[in-house]
Protein backbone atom coordinates (compact mmCIF):
# COMPACT_ATOMS: atom_id res chain seq x y z
CA UNK A 1 0.00 0.00 0.00
CA UNK A 2 1.19 3.51 -0.84
CA UNK A 3 0.97 6.48 1.20
CA UNK A 4 -2.14 8.05 0.87
CA UNK A 5 -2.91 12.08 2.26
CA UNK A 6 -6.04 13.24 2.86
CA UNK A 7 -6.25 17.04 1.61
CA UNK A 8 -3.47 18.55 -0.34
CA UNK A 9 -0.17 18.98 0.74
CA UNK A 10 0.78 22.16 -1.64
CA UNK A 11 -2.22 24.03 -0.17
CA UNK A 12 -1.86 23.09 3.86
CA UNK A 13 -4.07 25.66 5.66
CA UNK A 14 -7.43 23.95 4.86
CA UNK A 15 -9.28 27.47 6.21
CA UNK A 16 -7.69 29.23 3.40
CA UNK A 17 -9.47 27.28 0.70
CA UNK A 18 -12.78 28.79 1.86
CA UNK A 19 -11.01 32.32 1.13
CA UNK A 20 -10.09 31.20 -2.28
CA UNK A 21 -13.92 29.64 -2.79
CA UNK A 22 -14.89 33.27 -1.90
CA UNK A 23 -13.21 35.30 -4.47
CA UNK A 24 -13.70 32.76 -6.88
CA UNK A 25 -17.43 32.97 -6.23
CA UNK A 26 -17.18 36.56 -6.88
CA UNK A 27 -15.05 36.15 -10.79
CA UNK A 28 -15.72 34.94 -13.79
CA UNK A 29 -13.19 31.80 -13.56
CA UNK A 30 -15.52 29.56 -12.76
CA UNK A 31 -15.44 27.12 -15.44
CA UNK A 32 -12.89 28.81 -16.82
CA UNK A 33 -9.55 27.82 -15.25
CA UNK A 34 -7.51 25.61 -17.26
CA UNK A 35 -4.51 25.97 -19.42
CA UNK A 36 -1.90 28.27 -19.01
CA UNK A 37 -4.50 31.40 -18.94
CA UNK A 38 -6.95 29.76 -16.31
CA UNK A 39 -3.95 28.82 -14.01
CA UNK A 40 -2.52 32.34 -14.14
CA UNK A 41 -5.76 34.37 -14.04
CA UNK A 42 -6.87 31.70 -10.69
CA UNK A 43 -3.44 32.77 -9.42
CA UNK A 44 -3.63 36.45 -10.09
CA UNK A 45 -7.06 36.21 -8.13
CA UNK A 46 -5.89 34.47 -5.07
CA UNK A 47 -2.95 37.12 -5.25
CA UNK A 48 -5.45 40.28 -5.60
CA UNK A 49 -7.26 38.94 -2.68
CA UNK A 50 -4.31 38.27 -0.58
CA UNK A 51 -4.53 34.59 -0.10
CA UNK A 52 -1.23 33.75 -1.61
CA UNK A 53 2.22 35.47 -2.78
CA UNK A 54 2.81 35.80 -5.89
CA UNK A 55 7.00 35.80 -5.92
CA UNK A 56 8.41 34.41 -9.20
CA UNK A 57 5.51 31.35 -10.10
CA UNK A 58 6.35 31.60 -13.53
CA UNK A 59 4.34 28.29 -14.58
CA UNK A 60 1.31 29.35 -12.38
CA UNK A 61 1.60 26.36 -10.87
CA UNK A 62 -0.11 28.23 -7.42
CA UNK A 63 -3.40 28.60 -9.73
CA UNK A 64 -3.62 24.66 -10.89
CA UNK A 65 -2.93 23.52 -7.37
CA UNK A 66 -5.31 25.37 -5.32
CA UNK A 67 -7.91 24.34 -8.41
CA UNK A 68 -6.78 20.65 -7.57
CA UNK A 69 -6.88 21.11 -4.17
CA UNK A 70 -10.62 22.37 -4.31
CA UNK A 71 -11.85 19.72 -6.89
CA UNK A 72 -10.38 16.95 -4.78
CA UNK A 73 -12.35 18.21 -1.76
CA UNK A 74 -15.35 18.54 -3.86
CA UNK A 75 -15.82 21.76 -3.42
CA UNK A 76 -15.46 22.36 -7.40
CA UNK A 77 -16.71 20.14 -9.54
CA UNK A 78 -13.61 17.92 -10.75
CA UNK A 79 -13.12 16.68 -13.82
CA UNK A 80 -14.26 12.92 -15.01
CA UNK A 81 -11.99 10.94 -16.42
CA UNK A 82 -14.20 7.93 -16.73
CA UNK A 83 -15.96 5.04 -18.86
CA UNK A 84 -19.21 5.04 -17.17
CA UNK A 85 -20.06 8.11 -16.35
CA UNK A 86 -19.87 11.60 -18.15
CA UNK A 87 -19.01 14.87 -17.07
CA UNK A 88 -22.85 16.36 -17.59
CA UNK A 89 -23.75 13.61 -15.20
CA UNK A 90 -21.98 14.88 -12.03
CA UNK A 91 -21.65 18.91 -12.53
CA UNK A 92 -19.57 21.12 -14.87
CA UNK A 93 -15.95 21.28 -14.25
CA UNK A 94 -14.74 24.11 -12.05
CA UNK A 95 -17.66 25.24 -10.52
CA UNK A 96 -18.49 25.87 -6.92
CA UNK A 97 -20.39 22.36 -5.66
CA UNK A 98 -23.32 22.17 -2.70
CA UNK A 99 -20.48 21.77 -0.34
CA UNK A 100 -18.48 24.47 -1.36
CA UNK A 101 -21.08 27.06 -1.47
CA UNK A 102 -21.97 25.39 1.90
CA UNK A 103 -18.41 26.25 2.91
CA UNK A 104 -18.69 29.97 1.55
CA UNK A 105 -21.97 30.37 3.40
CA UNK A 106 -20.20 29.39 6.74
CA UNK A 107 -19.69 32.16 8.67
CA UNK A 108 -18.79 30.61 12.14
CA UNK A 109 -15.71 27.97 12.96
CA UNK A 110 -18.32 25.32 13.68
CA UNK A 111 -20.27 26.03 10.31
CA UNK A 112 -16.73 25.82 8.51
CA UNK A 113 -15.46 22.44 10.09
CA UNK A 114 -19.16 20.92 9.55
CA UNK A 115 -18.27 21.49 5.62
CA UNK A 116 -14.78 20.12 5.76
CA UNK A 117 -16.47 17.11 8.51
CA UNK A 118 -18.51 16.23 5.11
CA UNK A 119 -16.01 16.98 3.00
CA UNK A 120 -13.69 14.17 4.20
CA UNK A 121 -15.93 11.96 5.27
CA UNK A 122 -16.98 11.63 1.36
CA UNK A 123 -13.57 11.14 0.62
CA UNK A 124 -12.41 7.79 -0.23
CA UNK A 125 -9.18 6.56 -1.74
CA UNK A 126 -9.16 3.64 -3.98
CA UNK A 127 -6.91 0.38 -2.64
CA UNK A 128 -5.15 -1.87 -5.85
CA UNK A 129 -5.53 -5.36 -5.09
CA UNK A 130 -4.23 -6.48 -8.01
CA UNK A 131 -4.96 -5.45 -11.85
CA UNK A 132 -8.12 -5.95 -11.62
CA UNK A 133 -9.85 -5.68 -8.19
CA UNK A 134 -9.67 -2.43 -6.40
CA UNK A 135 -11.53 -1.69 -3.21
CA UNK A 136 -12.05 2.00 -1.52
CA UNK A 137 -11.30 3.39 1.97
CA UNK A 138 -12.48 6.64 4.08
CA UNK A 139 -8.97 7.68 5.43
CA UNK A 140 -10.98 9.79 8.06
CA UNK A 141 -12.83 6.71 9.24
CA UNK A 142 -9.52 4.81 9.61
CA UNK A 143 -8.07 7.45 11.37
CA UNK A 144 -10.89 7.63 14.14
CA UNK A 145 -10.91 4.00 14.47
CA UNK A 146 -7.34 3.62 15.22
CA UNK A 147 -7.25 6.60 17.80
CA UNK A 148 -9.95 4.62 19.52
CA UNK A 149 -8.51 1.53 19.89
CA UNK A 150 -5.52 3.27 20.76
CA UNK A 151 -8.12 4.65 23.36
CA UNK A 152 -9.38 1.07 24.23
CA UNK A 153 -5.58 -0.17 24.50
CA UNK A 154 -4.00 3.03 26.56
CA UNK A 155 -6.60 4.75 28.22
CA UNK A 156 -5.75 7.97 25.65
CA UNK A 157 -7.31 8.39 22.38
CA UNK A 158 -3.87 10.07 20.73
CA UNK A 159 -0.97 9.71 18.40
CA UNK A 160 2.11 11.73 17.71
CA UNK A 161 3.67 12.58 14.55
CA UNK A 162 5.50 9.89 13.55
CA UNK A 163 2.94 7.08 14.53
CA UNK A 164 0.66 9.14 12.15
CA UNK A 165 3.52 9.16 9.75
CA UNK A 166 4.52 5.60 9.66
CA UNK A 167 1.52 3.16 11.02
CA UNK A 168 -1.81 5.23 9.84
CA UNK A 169 -0.94 6.66 6.73
CA UNK A 170 0.64 3.60 5.47
CA UNK A 171 -2.71 1.79 6.73
CA UNK A 172 -5.85 1.18 5.83
CA UNK A 173 -9.38 0.06 6.88
CA UNK A 174 -8.36 -3.10 5.53
CA UNK A 175 -5.51 -3.97 8.04
CA UNK A 176 -6.70 -5.37 11.38
CA UNK A 177 -6.86 -1.64 13.86
CA UNK A 178 -6.05 -3.49 16.68
CA UNK A 179 -3.11 -5.17 14.91
CA UNK A 180 -2.23 -1.32 14.40
CA UNK A 181 -2.65 0.44 17.17
CA UNK A 182 -0.57 -2.71 18.39
CA UNK A 183 2.15 -1.42 15.98
CA UNK A 184 1.91 2.04 17.16
CA UNK A 185 2.30 1.10 20.74
CA UNK A 186 5.52 -0.69 20.38
CA UNK A 187 6.56 2.30 18.12
CA UNK A 188 5.86 4.60 21.16
CA UNK A 189 8.11 2.55 23.72
CA UNK A 190 10.86 2.19 21.61
CA UNK A 191 11.08 5.75 21.20
CA UNK A 192 10.01 6.68 24.84
CA UNK A 193 13.37 4.36 25.64
CA UNK A 194 15.53 6.40 22.98
CA UNK A 195 18.48 8.33 24.25
CA UNK A 196 17.98 10.82 21.53
CA UNK A 197 14.43 11.09 19.97
CA UNK A 198 15.31 13.27 16.79
CA UNK A 199 18.59 10.61 15.94
CA UNK A 200 15.44 7.58 16.47
CA UNK A 201 12.95 9.31 14.27
CA UNK A 202 15.37 10.13 11.94
CA UNK A 203 16.71 6.21 11.58
CA UNK A 204 12.91 5.39 11.47
CA UNK A 205 11.84 7.86 8.38
CA UNK A 206 14.95 6.08 6.62
CA UNK A 207 13.60 2.86 7.01
CA UNK A 208 10.42 3.42 6.14
CA UNK A 209 11.62 5.26 3.14
CA UNK A 210 14.34 2.32 1.70
CA UNK A 211 11.11 0.07 2.59
CA UNK A 212 8.30 2.26 0.35
CA UNK A 213 11.04 3.31 -2.07
CA UNK A 214 10.54 7.13 -1.16
CA UNK A 215 12.40 10.00 0.36
CA UNK A 216 11.83 10.17 4.18
CA UNK A 217 10.67 13.86 3.81
CA UNK A 218 7.92 12.29 2.42
CA UNK A 219 6.29 10.52 4.83
CA UNK A 220 6.68 14.11 7.10
CA UNK A 221 4.83 16.11 4.21
CA UNK A 222 1.95 13.57 3.99
CA UNK A 223 1.73 13.37 8.09
CA UNK A 224 1.93 17.26 8.20
CA UNK A 225 -1.09 17.85 5.71
CA UNK A 226 -3.25 14.80 7.43
CA UNK A 227 -2.92 16.38 10.67
CA UNK A 228 -3.76 19.84 9.50
CA UNK A 229 -7.12 18.79 7.33
CA UNK A 230 -8.36 15.72 9.90
CA UNK A 231 -7.95 19.23 12.82
CA UNK A 232 -10.14 21.00 9.96
CA UNK A 233 -13.56 19.15 10.94
CA UNK A 234 -12.74 20.02 14.49
CA UNK A 235 -13.45 16.09 15.77
CA UNK A 236 -9.51 16.39 17.09
CA UNK A 237 -7.25 18.80 18.57
CA UNK A 238 -3.65 19.09 18.62
CA UNK A 239 -1.62 17.29 21.95
CA UNK A 240 2.05 18.03 21.73
CA UNK A 241 3.16 17.15 17.89
CA UNK A 242 0.22 15.14 17.39
CA UNK A 243 -3.83 15.18 17.83
CA UNK A 244 -6.07 13.61 20.15
CA UNK A 245 -9.70 13.35 20.17
CA UNK A 246 -11.97 16.67 21.46
CA UNK A 247 -13.76 15.04 24.12
CA UNK A 248 -16.91 16.75 23.73
CA UNK A 249 -16.82 15.04 20.06
CA UNK A 250 -16.15 11.62 21.20
CA UNK A 251 -19.56 10.32 20.56
CA UNK A 252 -19.61 11.80 16.96
CA UNK A 253 -16.32 10.35 16.29
CA UNK A 254 -17.33 6.72 17.32
CA UNK A 255 -20.56 7.27 15.10
CA UNK A 256 -17.87 8.00 12.73
CA UNK A 257 -16.22 5.06 12.81
CA UNK A 258 -18.38 2.82 12.45
CA UNK A 259 -19.80 3.78 9.07
CA UNK A 260 -17.90 0.96 7.35
CA UNK A 261 -20.04 1.61 4.24
CA UNK A 262 -18.55 2.86 0.30
CA UNK A 263 -20.72 4.40 -1.89
CA UNK A 264 -21.54 1.58 -4.80
CA UNK A 265 -20.95 3.19 -7.74
CA UNK A 266 -18.51 5.81 -9.56
CA UNK A 267 -21.81 8.23 -9.81
CA UNK A 268 -22.38 7.91 -6.07
CA UNK A 269 -19.05 8.72 -5.01
CA UNK A 270 -18.73 12.08 -7.02
CA UNK A 271 -22.15 12.75 -5.94
CA UNK A 272 -21.42 12.32 -2.20
CA UNK A 273 -18.01 14.16 -2.59
CA UNK A 274 -19.85 17.39 -4.13
CA UNK A 275 -22.81 17.47 -1.87
CA UNK A 276 -21.17 16.56 1.51
CA UNK A 277 -21.37 13.44 2.90
CA UNK A 278 -24.24 12.67 5.34
CA UNK A 279 -22.90 13.05 8.90
CA UNK A 280 -24.44 10.99 12.49
CA UNK A 281 -26.45 13.90 13.22
CA UNK A 282 -28.25 14.00 10.06
CA UNK A 283 -30.42 11.23 11.51
CA UNK A 284 -33.19 12.13 14.43
CA UNK A 285 -31.58 9.33 16.52
CA UNK A 286 -27.99 9.93 16.26
CA UNK A 287 -28.69 13.43 17.07
CA UNK A 288 -30.41 13.00 20.31
CA UNK A 289 -27.40 10.66 21.51
CA UNK A 290 -24.63 13.21 20.43
CA UNK A 291 -27.17 15.85 22.33
CA UNK A 292 -27.83 14.15 25.86
CA UNK A 293 -24.24 13.20 25.39
CA UNK A 294 -23.53 17.05 25.44
CA UNK A 295 -26.06 17.71 27.91
CA UNK A 296 -24.17 15.64 30.13
CA UNK A 297 -20.60 17.26 29.69
CA UNK A 298 -21.62 20.03 30.58
CA UNK A 299 -23.44 18.60 33.97
CA UNK A 300 -19.82 17.40 34.46
CA UNK A 301 -18.16 20.61 33.98
CA UNK A 302 -20.81 22.18 36.90
CA UNK A 303 -22.98 24.19 34.07
CA UNK A 304 -26.57 23.69 33.87
CA UNK A 305 -28.77 23.39 30.97
CA UNK A 306 -32.66 23.03 30.74
CA UNK A 307 -33.43 21.49 27.88
CA UNK A 308 -37.21 22.11 29.18
CA UNK A 309 -39.61 22.13 26.19
CA UNK A 310 -37.25 23.52 23.53
CA UNK A 311 -38.26 21.46 20.47
CA UNK A 312 -36.37 18.26 19.42
CA UNK A 313 -38.31 16.94 16.86
CA UNK A 314 -36.00 17.07 13.40
CA UNK A 315 -32.53 16.80 13.68
CA UNK A 316 -32.45 20.84 12.35
CA UNK A 317 -33.86 21.51 15.66
CA UNK A 318 -31.68 19.10 17.62
CA UNK A 319 -28.69 21.01 15.60
CA UNK A 320 -29.28 24.27 16.74
CA UNK A 321 -29.49 23.10 20.66
CA UNK A 322 -26.42 21.08 19.87
CA UNK A 323 -24.49 24.18 18.58
CA UNK A 324 -25.36 26.02 21.32
CA UNK A 325 -23.78 23.59 23.87
CA UNK A 326 -21.10 22.99 21.72
CA UNK A 327 -20.63 26.90 22.19
CA UNK A 328 -20.93 27.45 25.54
CA UNK A 329 -18.23 24.70 25.83
CA UNK A 330 -15.68 26.77 24.18
CA UNK A 331 -16.39 29.33 26.14
CA UNK A 332 -15.15 28.16 29.25
CA UNK A 333 -12.99 26.16 27.37
CA UNK A 334 -11.07 29.37 26.09
CA UNK A 335 -11.79 30.97 29.70
CA UNK A 336 -9.29 28.25 30.96
CA UNK A 337 -6.96 29.00 28.03
CA UNK A 338 -6.76 32.11 28.67
CA UNK A 339 -5.79 31.57 32.64
CA UNK A 340 -2.82 29.12 31.16
CA UNK A 341 -1.25 32.36 29.56
CA UNK A 342 0.86 33.50 31.88
CA UNK A 343 2.56 30.57 32.67
CA UNK A 344 2.83 30.32 28.41
CA UNK A 345 4.68 33.88 28.06
CA UNK A 346 8.30 32.58 26.97
CA UNK A 347 6.35 30.52 24.23
CA UNK A 348 4.74 33.27 23.53
CA UNK A 349 7.79 35.68 23.10
CA UNK A 350 9.03 32.94 20.94
CA UNK A 351 6.66 33.29 18.82
CA UNK A 352 6.82 37.08 18.64
CA UNK A 353 10.67 36.99 18.24
CA UNK A 354 9.48 34.49 15.43
CA UNK A 355 7.43 36.97 13.34
CA UNK A 356 10.15 39.31 14.08
CA UNK A 357 12.27 37.76 12.37
CA UNK A 358 10.51 36.77 9.42
CA UNK A 359 11.06 32.92 10.19
CA UNK A 360 8.62 30.30 9.94
CA UNK A 361 9.59 27.69 12.30
CA UNK A 362 12.02 27.79 15.70
CA UNK A 363 12.80 24.74 17.94
CA UNK A 364 12.59 25.23 21.27
CA UNK A 365 14.10 22.00 22.68
CA UNK A 366 14.16 18.12 21.23
CA UNK A 367 10.33 17.68 21.43
CA UNK A 368 8.94 21.32 20.85
CA UNK A 369 8.81 22.92 17.88
CA UNK A 370 7.15 26.17 17.06
CA UNK A 371 5.94 26.88 13.57
CA UNK A 372 4.28 29.97 11.60
CA UNK A 373 1.87 28.47 8.84
CA UNK A 374 3.19 30.32 5.11
CA UNK A 375 1.13 33.14 4.53
CA UNK A 376 -0.76 33.25 8.35
CA UNK A 377 2.02 35.34 9.25
CA UNK A 378 -0.47 38.41 9.92
CA UNK A 379 -2.78 36.14 11.45
CA UNK A 380 -0.27 34.72 13.93
CA UNK A 381 0.45 38.51 14.81
CA UNK A 382 -2.94 38.87 16.11
CA UNK A 383 -2.99 35.90 17.95
CA UNK A 384 0.24 36.29 19.37
CA UNK A 385 -0.42 39.77 21.04
CA UNK A 386 -3.99 38.31 21.83
CA UNK A 387 -1.78 35.60 23.85
CA UNK A 388 0.47 37.97 25.69
CA UNK A 389 -2.27 40.38 27.08
CA UNK A 390 -3.91 37.15 28.06
CA UNK A 391 -0.32 36.71 30.27
CA UNK A 392 -0.48 40.22 31.43
CA UNK A 393 -3.99 39.15 33.05
CA UNK A 394 -6.66 40.96 34.78
CA UNK A 395 -9.13 41.63 31.85
CA UNK A 396 -12.46 42.84 32.32
CA UNK A 397 -14.03 41.62 28.71
CA UNK A 398 -13.73 37.63 28.24
CA UNK A 399 -11.14 36.44 26.45
CA UNK A 400 -13.21 35.83 22.80
CA UNK A 401 -14.86 39.73 24.00
CA UNK A 402 -11.07 40.73 23.54
CA UNK A 403 -10.43 38.97 20.25
CA UNK A 404 -12.02 39.62 16.55
CA UNK A 405 -10.74 37.02 14.79
CA UNK A 406 -11.89 33.82 14.82
CA UNK A 407 -10.07 30.94 16.49
CA UNK A 408 -10.29 26.79 16.03
CA UNK A 409 -10.33 24.23 18.50
CA UNK A 410 -6.87 24.59 20.02
CA UNK A 411 -7.50 28.52 20.08
CA UNK A 412 -5.61 28.82 16.60
CA UNK A 413 -6.43 31.84 14.39
CA UNK A 414 -8.43 30.98 11.56
CA UNK A 415 -7.79 34.14 9.25
CA UNK A 416 -7.15 37.42 10.55
CA UNK A 417 -9.72 40.15 12.34
CA UNK A 418 -12.39 41.40 9.82
CA UNK A 419 -12.50 45.61 8.58
CA UNK A 420 -14.73 47.83 10.00
CA UNK A 421 -12.99 47.16 13.95
CA UNK A 422 -9.53 46.77 15.85
CA UNK A 423 -8.12 43.56 16.11
CA UNK A 424 -8.52 43.47 19.35
CA UNK A 425 -10.31 45.23 22.46
CA UNK A 426 -8.58 44.40 26.09
CA UNK A 427 -10.62 45.89 28.91
CA UNK A 428 -9.10 46.54 32.10
CA UNK A 429 -10.66 47.49 35.52
CA UNK A 430 -9.42 51.83 34.73
CA UNK A 431 -8.95 51.39 31.25
CA UNK A 432 -9.36 49.86 27.60
CA UNK A 433 -6.46 49.36 25.36
CA UNK A 434 -7.31 48.91 21.71
CA UNK A 435 -4.28 47.23 19.33
CA UNK A 436 -4.01 47.32 15.84
CA UNK A 437 -1.04 45.38 14.04
CA UNK A 438 0.32 45.03 10.44
CA UNK A 439 3.35 43.39 8.97
CA UNK A 440 2.36 46.49 6.33
CA UNK A 441 5.56 48.20 5.95
CA UNK A 442 7.05 51.41 3.66
CA UNK A 443 4.34 54.47 2.45
CA UNK A 444 1.70 51.84 2.27
CA UNK A 445 1.71 51.20 5.84
CA UNK A 446 0.28 54.90 6.64
CA UNK A 447 -2.01 54.22 3.36
CA UNK A 448 -3.29 51.23 4.99
CA UNK A 449 -3.49 51.82 8.41
CA UNK A 450 -3.63 55.91 9.46
CA UNK A 451 -7.26 56.37 8.71
CA UNK A 452 -8.88 52.67 10.07
CA UNK A 453 -6.64 52.79 13.32
CA UNK A 454 -7.67 56.94 14.11
CA UNK A 455 -11.31 55.68 13.70
CA UNK A 456 -11.55 52.78 15.66
CA UNK A 457 -10.03 54.35 18.53
CA UNK A 458 -12.20 57.20 18.29
CA UNK A 459 -15.70 55.41 17.77
CA UNK A 460 -14.17 52.91 21.19
CA UNK A 461 -13.30 56.32 23.34
CA UNK A 462 -17.10 57.50 22.33
CA UNK A 463 -18.48 54.14 23.18
CA UNK A 464 -16.84 53.65 26.70
CA UNK A 465 -17.46 57.40 27.53
CA UNK A 466 -20.82 56.93 27.24
CA UNK A 467 -20.70 53.36 28.81
CA UNK A 468 -18.08 53.77 32.27
CA UNK A 469 -15.70 56.71 31.21
CA UNK A 470 -12.76 54.67 30.89
CA UNK A 471 -9.90 56.21 29.09
CA UNK A 472 -9.02 54.82 25.52
CA UNK A 473 -5.86 53.52 24.64
CA UNK A 474 -4.42 53.03 21.41
CA UNK A 475 -1.43 50.50 20.63
CA UNK A 476 -0.12 50.28 17.01
CA UNK A 477 2.39 47.05 16.67
CA UNK A 478 4.46 46.44 13.32
CA UNK A 479 8.00 44.77 12.14
CA UNK A 480 8.77 48.70 11.28
CA UNK A 481 6.91 52.09 11.83
CA UNK A 482 6.78 54.15 8.88
CA UNK A 483 7.59 57.81 9.48
CA UNK A 484 4.43 59.05 7.82
CA UNK A 485 2.54 56.27 10.31
CA UNK A 486 4.22 57.55 13.42
CA UNK A 487 3.20 61.13 12.10
CA UNK A 488 -0.45 60.54 11.72
CA UNK A 489 -0.24 58.99 14.98
CA UNK A 490 1.86 61.65 16.89
CA UNK A 491 -0.93 64.40 15.55
CA UNK A 492 -3.32 62.02 17.02
CA UNK A 493 -6.69 63.99 16.41
CA UNK A 494 -10.03 62.62 14.92
CA UNK A 495 -12.80 64.71 13.98
CA UNK A 496 -16.24 63.68 13.98
CA UNK A 497 -19.49 64.20 12.00
CA UNK A 498 -20.29 67.19 13.47
CA UNK A 499 -16.54 68.46 13.54
CA UNK A 500 -15.67 68.15 16.92
CA UNK A 501 -11.93 66.97 17.26
CA UNK A 502 -11.07 64.07 19.17
CA UNK A 503 -7.50 63.80 20.82
CA UNK A 504 -6.36 60.12 20.65
CA UNK A 505 -3.93 58.45 22.15
CA UNK A 506 -1.72 55.78 20.08
CA UNK A 507 1.63 54.92 20.63
CA UNK A 508 3.53 52.79 17.93
CA UNK A 509 5.86 50.08 19.04
CA UNK A 510 7.75 47.80 16.85
CA UNK A 511 7.32 43.91 17.40
CA UNK A 512 10.46 44.00 18.68
CA UNK A 513 9.80 46.82 21.15
CA UNK A 514 7.14 45.16 22.65
CA UNK A 515 8.67 41.61 22.93
CA UNK A 516 11.38 43.33 25.04
CA UNK A 517 9.35 44.85 27.08
CA UNK A 518 6.48 41.67 27.61
CA UNK A 519 9.58 39.65 28.40
CA UNK A 520 11.15 42.02 30.73
CA UNK A 521 7.63 42.27 32.72
CA UNK A 522 8.24 38.54 33.45
CA UNK A 523 11.47 37.90 34.52
CA UNK A 524 11.38 41.04 37.02
CA UNK A 525 7.64 39.88 37.98
CA UNK A 526 6.59 43.25 37.08
CA UNK A 527 3.32 41.86 35.09
CA UNK A 528 0.74 44.26 35.49
CA UNK A 529 -1.79 46.29 33.17
CA UNK A 530 -0.60 49.53 34.27
CA UNK A 531 3.14 48.69 33.62
CA UNK A 532 1.93 48.78 29.78
CA UNK A 533 0.19 52.32 30.08
CA UNK A 534 2.79 53.44 32.14
CA UNK A 535 4.95 53.14 29.09
CA UNK A 536 2.39 54.01 26.45
CA UNK A 537 2.53 57.61 28.44
CA UNK A 538 6.15 58.34 28.82
CA UNK A 539 6.13 57.22 25.15
CA UNK A 540 3.43 59.54 24.78
CA UNK A 541 4.56 62.27 26.29
CA UNK A 542 7.59 63.55 23.93
CA UNK A 543 5.56 63.63 20.25
CA UNK A 544 4.45 67.19 20.98
CA UNK A 545 8.45 68.51 21.02
CA UNK A 546 9.21 66.99 17.77
CA UNK A 547 8.40 65.61 14.22
CA UNK A 548 7.74 61.95 13.63
CA UNK A 549 11.70 60.37 13.09
CA UNK A 550 12.61 62.07 16.31
CA UNK A 551 9.37 60.91 18.46
CA UNK A 552 10.21 57.00 17.03
CA UNK A 553 14.06 57.32 18.11
CA UNK A 554 12.53 58.77 21.89
CA UNK A 555 9.98 55.61 21.66
CA UNK A 556 13.25 53.08 21.55
CA UNK A 557 15.45 55.16 24.19
CA UNK A 558 11.84 54.69 26.46
CA UNK A 559 11.14 51.39 26.11
CA UNK A 560 15.20 50.89 26.31
CA UNK A 561 15.48 52.94 29.44
CA UNK A 562 11.92 51.47 30.46
CA UNK A 563 13.52 47.85 30.68
CA UNK A 564 16.45 48.56 31.83
CA UNK A 565 15.17 50.64 34.81
CA UNK A 566 13.06 46.99 35.47
CA UNK A 567 15.77 44.55 35.32
CA UNK A 568 17.59 46.89 37.51
CA UNK A 569 15.71 46.82 40.46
Amino acid sequence: MALWYIGNTSVRSAFRLRDGLVALSTSYLQGNMRGQDGDRAFRDLLGQHGIVSLGTDKTYSVGRKWRSALGKLGFLYPEIHSDTIRQEDVGTMDTITPNGWRLIRADTVPAMQECFLRALAAQFIEIRNGEEQSTWFSPLRHTLAVLLELERQTGEASVNFIEMALHIQTTTSADSVVTVAERIIELRNERNAAESKRRFDSAKYEEAGTAFGLRASTFRDYADANFRYLKATGLVQNKGRGIALVPEKRLFAELMARDTSVPTSELERYTTLCNGAQLPTDTQGAALDVLHNLIAQLSQMGIPFVLGDRPVDTPADIAIIRHEIEDIIFKQKEEIYAREQASQWEEIANYIDLIASRRDRRRIDEETEIVIPRSESPAYLEWTLWRAFLAIDSLENKPYEARRFRVDQDFLPVGTAPGNGPDLIMEFRDFVIVIEVTLTESSRQEAAEGEPVRRHVADLMNQYAEANGKPVYGLFIANNIDSNTAETFRIGVWYSRSDEMVHLHIVPLTISQFNSFFRALFTTNNVSPEAVINLMNDCEQHRADCKAPEWKNMINQTVERTVNEMVAR
